[in-house]
């Protein structure tokens, strides 16, 4: 019987790479957005590896869509084996010369915190209930090395390091359950809108050594079957990091080189007690 996967945010960029990656492995992906159109690309491309994926409308700062989603996904499958919390929409920001936090509206807390947070948590929130009565499953957020470096934003920095404490406790709660719960920390991913941005280089990462969105799902395929994943539940892992582990090359071939130099090294929490 084919896993299940729930992708959200999945119409482009990070999240279209995840798809296509799940979809490689032969998962069955279910996946949202807004952008029909965006969408459709994403549909087309994972078809193409004959995987079963599924297509779903939501807007994520509705929290009944977002909690309808994922029912509906659980009711027509009878499962869900993978959740990826991964929507996220920014404010429009001077990546060369970001503007100080005074600087900035106030409402950039509408996208970056009740998108890029509130519909991680909506989305975990209803998945759980299914994962612990089946005593199994695994939730991944996508985060960012902004929780330990400067990067962006203020409040860019604020969502993400709220998303892997969110992720550590919510692993220490599902634990007892069978259910996972791990942060994933993409490098600077090459995605269209980045390349279209003219800029060389973000937070002094040239983008010659961004990594594609595709490795992102292929990563997390791997991560989904390692025997030891429950030793990682709670923290967050680095995705050029697990790519090397599993020795996972880019679809063009190459390795990803690790942002662990952006913040210095070190874990984020400690394992689970």
């Amino acid at each position: 019987m084919s896993r299940v996967a729930l992708v959200t945010g999945g119409s482009k960029g990070v999240g279209q790479g995840i798809v296509v990656g799940l979809a490689e492995a032969g998962w069955t992906v279910h996946f949202s957005g807004r952008s029909e159109g965006r969408l459709e690309e994403t549909r087309s491309r994972a078809a193409e590896t004959g995987a079963r994926v599924v297509v779903h409308t939501c807007d994520h700062t509705d929290d009944a869509q977002v909690k309808a989603l994922v029912d509906g996904v659980i009711d027509q499958e009878g499962q869900l084996d993978l959740l990826v919390n991964n929507v996220w929409a920014g404010p429009r920001m001077n990546h060369v010369t970001p503007e100080k936090f005074w600087e900035r509206p106030i409402d950039d807390w509408d996208t970056l915190i009740s998108v890029g947070l509130r519909a991680h948590y909506v989305a975990a929130h209803a998945a759980a209930p299914a994962m612990v009565a089946r005593r199994e499953g695994l939730i991944v957020n996508i985060t960012s090395v902004g929780t330990r470096a400067y990067l962006h934003s203020t409040l860019y920095g604020m969502s993400k390091a709220a998303l892997d404490k969110m992720t550590f406790d919510m692993a220490l709660e599902l634990r007892e359950f069978g259910v996972n719960v791990v942060s994933l920390w993409p490098g600077l991913v090459r995605t269209k809108q980045l390349l279209a941005s003219g800029v060389d280089n973000i937070a002094g990462v040239p983008i010659t050594d961004a990594e594609t969105p595709e490795l992102q799902g292929r990563v997390i395929a791997r991560l989904a079957a390692a025997p030891d994943l429950t030793k990682r539940t709670g923290t967050a892992q680095i995705t050029a990091e697990l790519a090397d582990e599993f020795d996972i090359e880019e679809p063009g071939g190459g390795k990803p080189i690790s942002p662990r130099a952006m913040f210095g090294g070190g874990p984020i929490f400690p394992p689970l007690p």
